[in-house]
């Protein structure tokens, strides 16, 4: 697991990314796995989970979604089952719902074709427990009422019970038809108190009917009577109705016990299940962001092509309203980055106008690697390399602020001299607007030596900064290289790409031109600029063979990642030609083995059936399919559960 602090985490949004793949799980056991996920520093690890993420993208390109409805977090249930406790009529149905969900998971694995190994692998612990939920639903309706057929005791109770009901029934309205009594009631029907049939009788009628009283009124005009013809049956009623209370609380332990009996196997297949609700959340996540699965590494060498920030995507792409027009926003549209770092250059330098392109290009960089080191794929191209790193430490403030007090300069430099004594070969460090905050000539001297550690310790590093100074680093690092984030000084807008082997060149006199400043200013502030640049010519030869060099760097990396995608699809389609041929010759050997009484699969009728008569010379079988024997060829029979391919 990467070690980091929540304020790096924050900064690079990793928990809006968490969130967005939570709202794709279908439970709240896959949600809570995503809100809870952790970037690894286990590559083999990390390229499993990334291999299972990119199978279950495939399965559901296939159509293939796993079934989770009906799963529910029932563990501490199952586990109070298994001691001895008596779950209610509503547990025993979440638990039954759960119980039926692993049925329907086992039959998903069993039609998973052999493609998706990492999953099936992934959901062999899940046993089908089906059986013990079809039990519970057999006793117990969707209303958690235990219905009769649950024991043939509950059944004989309850029917003793309704017949009793039934003489009492007949007997109140017998009571009913007599005219005297009929005087002594408030009002001329009968009413239930608790499992009690009663007579509204006025006050002083009270001696002219024989019985129990139940209960007055709150006015204390009437008292609730019930009479002494229908006493002795309410009795009897209250007897059965302990025996049912007792009957049914059996039947509950039972069910209770049948689910403690798979309380283990239910825990194994409800963890698998939820980790297979988190893959599949990523994979929806992938499919709907148009992902890629990145290539881990253990080199140290990051290569996002095409990268987008996924934060910014969804922002963009959700449909927004001017308020005061309520009209649609124009759609705008994430500009993909190329980023490259271990290879050959370890530190890269980005310069440019305060844009915001460049702190765009640090968040991106940061959040794509915690997101393809957390399992997940990422929003770049096909062929991305991502180092397993051990620590991702940044430091990224607001490019955007007018002035920087000297409180805010001391907290960047409390968190760069913790990330310094933290970082080592195997970090990725992010430091935002370098020695900004402070005099440039003393801030630049100071990111020199920022620099300058950061290259001694080996760690990849992307540093942004606006001072010119640091412009030339590269220029007597092998280890470094500048990138410069574009920006249209027609427009004045940034473009947000990232050139790398280029350092942002000032744009500040162009700016000035477009916005009509007096000519004799701007001649005044070219004649500086000449002045400060007496070595530019010699920058910019150098400059230009870096730009040169790292443009051919750049083709050759190109040219060999494509290479390697071509030698993986060969290999992919070697593989699975290897695999046809020799399920082909096993079902070949299979069929010269055919005899009487197999089992087969004959496709042309969609039937199993057996065969009756074998003929190896002709190649024909007969086979029994239904009601009828048909004689088919030995190429149109398969083994049962096994399509023709």
């Amino acid at each position: 697991m990467i070690r980091m602090d929540s304020h790096t985490l924050e900064i690079l949004e990793f928990p809006k990314v968490l969130e967005l793949v939570a709202g794709y799980s279908a439970c709240s056991l896959g949600k809570e796995l995503a809100r809870q996920a952790t970037a690894g520093a286990n590559a083999d690890g990390i390229r499993n989970e990334i291999a299972l993420v990119s199978e279950m993208v495939d399965a559901l390109g296939d159509g293939q979604s796993p079934p989770f409805a009906g799963l529910h977090d029932v563990r501490l249930l199952s586990r109070r089952a298994a001691i001895g406790a008596m779950l209610t009529a509503e547990q025993l149905l979440e638990v039954a719902e759960t119980l039926t969900c692993t049925g329907n998971m086992y039959r998903y694995r069993m039609r998973l074709p052999d493609k998706h190994q990492r999953l099936i692998a992934l959901l062999a612990p899940v046993e089908d427990l089906g059986l013990v939920g079809k039990s519970i639903h057999g006793c117990i309706d969707s209303r958690g009422h235990v219905l009769d057929m649950a024991s043939p005791d509950l059944a004989r109770v309850r029917k003793q019970i309704t017949d009793i009901d039934e003489r009492v029934q007949t007997k109140i309205k017998h009571l009913l038809r007599d005219p005297e009594l009929r005087k002594a009631l408030r009002y001329p029907n009968a009413t239930v108190s608790g499992d009690h049939y009663v007579l509204p009788v006025a006050v002083n009628y009270r001696q002219r009917i024989q019985g129990v009283v139940h209960r007055t009124s709150s006015t204390g005009e009437t008292i609730f009577i019930e009479p002494a013809a229908i006493a002795g049956l309410s009795a009897e009623r209250v007897v059965l109705k302990g025996e049912e209370d007792r009957e049914i609380r059996r039947i509950l332990r039972k069910l209770t016990a049948d689910v403690g009996k798979v309380s283990r196997q239910l825990g194994y297949a409800i963890e698998v299940m939820a980790r297979l609700d988190f893959v599949t959340a990523k994979a929806k996540f992938s499919r709907d962001f148009k992902l890629a699965a990145p290539e881990i590494n253990t080199e140290g060498k990051l290569w996002l092509r095409q990268a987008r920030h996924p934060v910014l995507e969804q922002i963009f792409s959700s449909p927004t309203q001017d308020a005061a027009s309520a009209k649609p926003q124009a759609e705008r549209e994430v500009v993909p980055i190329d980023v490259r770092l271990g290879h050959p250059f370890n530190l890269l330098i980005i310069t440019g106008p305060n844009t915001g392109g460049k702190t765009v290009t640090l968040k991106t960089t940061g959040l794509l690697c915690l997101m393809a080191q957390t399992g997940m794929h990422i929003p770049a191209g096909q062929g991305s390399l991502v180092p397993a790193f051990q620590h991702i430490l940044a430091d990224i403030g607001d490019e955007q602020s007018l002035e920087q007090s000297l409180s805010t300069f001391s907290s960047h430099m409390s968190r760069i001299s913790h990330i310094l004594k933290t970082a080592n070969q195997k970090s990725l460090v992010l430091l935002d607007e370098l020695g900004a905050g402070t005099d440039p000539i003393e801030g630049a001297a100071l990111g020199r030596a920022i620099l300058d550690e950061l290259d001694r310790i080996g760690c990849r590093a992307m540093v942004t900064t606006h001072l010119g100074n640091l412009k030339t680093y590269a220029f007597h690092n092998d280890r470094a290289e500048n990138a410069a984030v574009e920006f249209d000084a027609e427009t004045l807008r940034p473009t947000f790409r990232l050139h790398i082997g280029q350092f942002g060149m000032s744009n500040a006199l162009k700016i000035a031109r477009r916005l009509k400043l007096p000519r004799d200013l701007l001649k005044r502030a070219r004649r500086y600029l000449r002045k400060s640049q007496r070595r530019a010519p010699e920058m910019l030869q150098l400059q230009q063979k870096r730009e040169e060099a790292e443009k051919a760097r750049e083709e050759a990396l190109k040219a060999q990642a494509e290479a390697g995608r071509q030698r993986e699809e060969l290999e992919r389609k070697l593989h699975e030609v290897e695999r046809q041929a020799q399920a082909a010759a096993a079902l070949k050997d299979w069929r010269l083995r055919l005899q009487i009484g197999d089992k087969v699969h004959v496709p042309r009728y969609d039937k199993n059936g057996i065969v009756k008569r074998v003929d190896h010379k002709r190649n024909m079988a007969v086979v029994s399919l239904g009601l009828g024997q048909w004689e088919v060829s030995f190429e149109e029979v398969f083994p049962v559960n096994q399509e023709a391919r």
